[in-house]
């Protein structure tokens, strides 16, 4: 059974370039792999305090969810139906982040509106996202609204909304990337891999 949710997990396309650099489009990406390690790279919180990577990770198994903005309906929407989960998450031993490109002002307009109980961070300008091998160069349409959402750090590019699943040594256990940003993993399937990677707490 494991097997089976790797192999749904890697919807992506898989390639073997460097992972920190931007995709042309969003099939071009070259993420990270299972079995591999999240990069330490400064995060901000809401209060814009700063946080490296694998301090946030080392505190408990970590479900890490990429996504656009705050701007973004799908991202909302999925932010929120993780949040309706997060009791059940929580009490399999995991912890919950969320990661974009929104300024920390941003990201507390995100948790207002989705009421959201997990640490949201910001990565303004895309090392992580670029280190993980998700960012590709955005739609022009987008580019005015990203550098204001950046505060000005979005050079123009956008993270396919991924989700992972790793360890307390950042290492990834799972991960679902879909280059189409309208198709998430459910709540409810997110659950059935956290049953079936069986951490214990």
């Amino acid at each position: 059974m494991k097997k089976q949710f790797i192999l749904l997990a890697l919807v992506s396309v898989i390639g073997f370039q460097s992972n920190a650099q931007i995709a042309d489009k969003a099939v071009d990406i070259s993420p990270l792999l299972i079995g591999e390690v999240f990069p330490n790279i400064l995060l901000k919180s809401q209060d814009a305090s700063e946080h490296f990577t694998l301090n946030i990770l080392s505190k408990k198994p970590t479900i890490i969810l990429f996504y656009r903005g705050g701007w973004c309906p799908y991202c909302n929407a999925h932010l929120a139906e993780i949040q309706e989960a997060e009791s059940e998450i929580l009490e399999l031993g995991y912890q919950i982040v969320a990661i974009s490109p929104d300024t920390p002002e941003n990201l507390k307009i995100t948790d207002n509106k989705n009421k959201i109980n997990y640490g949201l961070y910001s990565d303004s300008d895309g090392e992580l996202i670029k280190a993980v091998g998700i960012a590709f160069k955005s739609p022009e349409k987008y580019g005015k609204m990203l550098s204001v959402k950046s505060g000005g750090l979005n050079e123009g590019f956008l993270p396919v909304p991924a989700v992972f699943i790793v360890d307390t040594s950042g290492k990834i256990l799972f991960e679902y990337i879909n280059p189409d940003y309208k198709t998430r993993l459910s709540a409810s399937l997110l659950i059935a891999v956290l049953k079936n990677l069986g951490i214990k707490k």
